[in-house]
């Protein structure tokens, strides 16, 4: 693809070759062909209506519930890293754009004395990816509090989705890949600071009880299963510190894998089919996965 047709519009945010393990929490993945980061809603309308149109984008976020394969991303890698503004409406809705961390909107709600969004505070993303995948932690999902979200297609053109037009289901909605998720409006109620920050104090002692932190992972794994849970089945089945390379089912939580040293993208993904595999042979059941995977192997 030609860089001069983005250059010659937006010298300051497009890069070319540039590894993508340093923008994901696994640290793995190969290169993005054309890497753009926008700093306004307009500068990325502008961009898509540039593009040419069979260009194909990837959206990143936070990188924290994602694999980038190692021969990276052809086309064009968006992160939305810049855009994550947040803000408060005199009805106590609170809107925050597509970059902004889950755990920063928490706080900011918090810091406001407005109550619903506890949940974000244990969620490792931001709040596009958490549209996109229906995140949720603790009991609650984006469905339960979010109003609308506004997004931009693969070609610049603006729209407002309802909650209703989502279609949210566990962790997933039915929307195409082609929207861009810009912003969300969230519902919140008045609380006191210091009842909001014990409900988050307990969700980040539970988070770090049961789940590893501070070390290179993808989060949760797989999708439970309807009546069941993912972590517990992968246990049964005997996988429980399973090894691929430096790719490792954590002992901790063994619906998370983790990259104890310098793991590949290829090494991880094995690493989960063959778990994937050994599941449904002790169990007959079949997971499904939550990270997402993109780019060419």
């Amino acid at each position: 693809m030609k860089i001069d047709i983005f250059k010659d519009n937006f010298v300051d945010n497009i890069f070319t070759k540039i590894k993508l393990a340093k923008h994901t929490w696994f640290g793995v993945g190969g290169n993005a062909e054309i890497l753009y980061i926008p700093e306004k809603e307009e500068s990325l309308e502008k961009f898509l209506k540039v593009k040419p149109s069979d260009c194909k984008v990837f959206t990143i976020g936070a990188g924290s519930n994602l694999l980038v394969r190692d021969n990276g991303i052809d086309d064009v890698t968006l992160i939305t890293s810049k855009l994550n503004k947040i803000s408060i409406d005199k009805h106590g809705i609170i809107t925050a754009n597509c970059g902004a961390y889950d755990a920063a909107v928490a706080r900011f709600a918090r810091d406001h004395n407005r109550t619903g969004l506890e949940f974000l505070i244990g969620i490792p993303g931001t709040v596009g990816g958490g549209i996109k995948m229906n995140s949720g932690a603790f009991g609650s999902e984006f469905k339960d509090v979010l109003i609308d979200v506004k997004a931009i297609n693969h070609y610049g053109k603006y729209k407002i989705f309802s909650i209703e037009d989502l279609d949210m289901k566990y962790r997933q909605i039915g929307l195409k890949d082609e929207w861009i998720f810009l912003s969300a409006r969230f519902r919140t109620s008045f609380d006191t600071e210091k009842n909001i920050q014990d409900k988050m104090k307990k969700i980040i002692h539970s988070r770090k009880s049961a789940q590893p932190i501070g070390i290179k992972t993808g989060g949760s794994t797989f999708k439970n299963p309807t009546g069941e849970k993912a972590w517990k089945l992968i246990d049964q089945a005997g996988c429980r510190g399973w090894k691929n390379g430096d790719a490792m089912i954590s002992e901790k939580h063994c619906n998370f894998i983790v990259n104890i040293k310098n793991a590949t993208a290829n090494q991880i993904e094995e690493l989960g089919q063959n778990v994937k595999q050994k599941v449904f042979e002790k169990t007959g059941i079949k997971l499904y996965w939550e990270i997402e995977r993109i780019g060419n192997r």
